[in-house]
């Protein structure tokens, strides 16, 4: 006797069709090259407006700032105008911004081009974790790990297209990628146009439950987390070379141990794409923690510095996209989470430099590793917090 399974009555359309999920991965390369493309333009953006170099570096940070106000007004508009929009609209700003910061005649107008460009950047980034968060159930922190690993290669390509046709070409590079984003807009019919709910979730009984903290502490704490990984991310990132130089290796070594861990966190995305089918996201999110910080500890003694590098980047690599679908399933009525976190994360990056040289300017370049080591068992503990605070009886995430 043969049984049939029975069928769904209204089963969803899935949020993305194989031609949109590919295309969004070539999206999150394509952000990945626009964030390092301005700092390898910086000596021909000099010559060409007569900057010093701080205020060359203006052009990233209006980059983040764009970033930060394209997540927050996309949050606001996607319920109303629908994720196909959204993107849309995503990758013509971009497209516009990089198209204007090459045609721009004067240091304001590239600012305001970075700017517009940041937009852009900071919907894609919003609309297509958000989406991929929620987009592919259990799979979700194995297809956002795959996602931001294509960010990876995106950082990596920019510096080595810059290098490839000169610094004095930057605006030819630029008019390149602005062309390059509008096919994209063509696949944006494979993507579902209505936001799904988390899958997976247990909606929790109305009123306090023993097992469970306030809203508000956990959306803290999860910020407080985003805030502070990316910090490490970026003071590895900038930091990594005057401190290895500093504790006697040569600038070429410093130079290619910094591309080694920027390679490292893009591989270890790959890497932690099929233990995320296999594990519960706070248990990766714990293990990385505990990894990073024992490896920036290692730096600590010159000898193994470069190798220790590398494996923060290794360890770091999964915390921003495995954290997502846990949110997500945590605090599964808080709407706006996801984008909070992601500008909150984007924000960390910007006050990152800052911050940390003003701490370095007392305690000196050989205590980078430890005084990072130190934020990142401040991760650890509010890892671990979180493990405790979202447990509850009957929503225990797994993969």
């Amino acid at each position: 006797m043969v049984r049939h399974s029975p069928r769904a009555p209204h089963a969803p359309a899935p949020v993305f069709t194989p031609m949109a999920t590919a295309a969004s991965c070539v999206g999150f390369v394509l952000i990945g090259v626009l964030q390092a493309l301005y700092g390898p333009a910086i000596p021909a953006l000099r010559e060409d407006f007569g900057l010093s170099p701080s205020t060359a570096g203006l052009a990233l940070s209006a980059h983040f700032v764009g970033g930060v106000a394209g997540v927050l007004l996309f949050d606001r508009l996607h319920g109303r105008i629908g994720n196909r929009r959204i993107l849309a609209a995503s990758y013509l700003l971009m497209a516009a911004g990089a198209a204007g910061f090459a045609l721009a005649p004067n240091w304001p107008a590239a600012l305001a081009a970075a700017l517009l460009a940041g937009l852009g950047f900071g919907g894609i980034d919003y609309g297509l974790n958000q989406l991929f968060a929620v987009g592919f159930g259990r799979r979700s922190a194995a297809m956002l790990n795959i996602l931001n690993a294509h960010f990876g290669i995106g950082a990596i390509l920019g510096p080595a297209l810059i290098g490839a046709v000169g610094a004095e070409h930057y605006p030819t590079v630029f008019l390149a990628f602005a062309l390059v984003n509008l096919p994209l807009l063509l696949c944006l019919k494979g993507v579902r146009d209505k936001a799904p709910q988390p899958t997976g979730v247990t909606v929790p009984p109305a009123g306090p439950t023993p097992r469970t903290r306030s809203l508000v502490s956990v959306l803290a704490v999860f910020v407080a987390l985003y805030v502070l990984h990316v910090g490490i991310e970026a003071g590895v990132g900038g930091w990594e070379p005057t401190h290895l130089e500093t504790v006697g290796y040569g600038a070429g070594v410093a130079a290619t141990a910094t591309s080694v861990y920027w390679l490292m966190m893009t591989i270890g995305r790959f890497l932690v794409a099929p233990l995320a089918l296999r594990f519960p996201a706070p248990a990766i999110i714990a293990v990385s923690c505990a990894g990073m910080t024992a490896c920036l500890l290692l730096a600590a003694v010159p000898a193994l510095a470069p190798y220790a590098y590398a494996g923060v980047g290794l360890f770091i690599a999964p915390v921003f996209p495995t954290g997502l679908p846990w949110l997500h399933r945590a605090a599964p009525s808080a709407g706006r989470a996801g984008a909070l976190v992601i500008a909150a994360s984007m924000a960390g990056g910007v006050a990152a430099g800052p911050s940390l040289g003003k701490v370095i300017e007392w305690s000196g370049i050989r205590a980078v590793p430890l005084l990072l080591a130190a934020v990142s068992a401040v991760c650890l503990a509010a890892t671990l917090w979180l493990i405790r605070a979202t447990r509850t009886a009957g929503a225990a995430p797994g993969h």
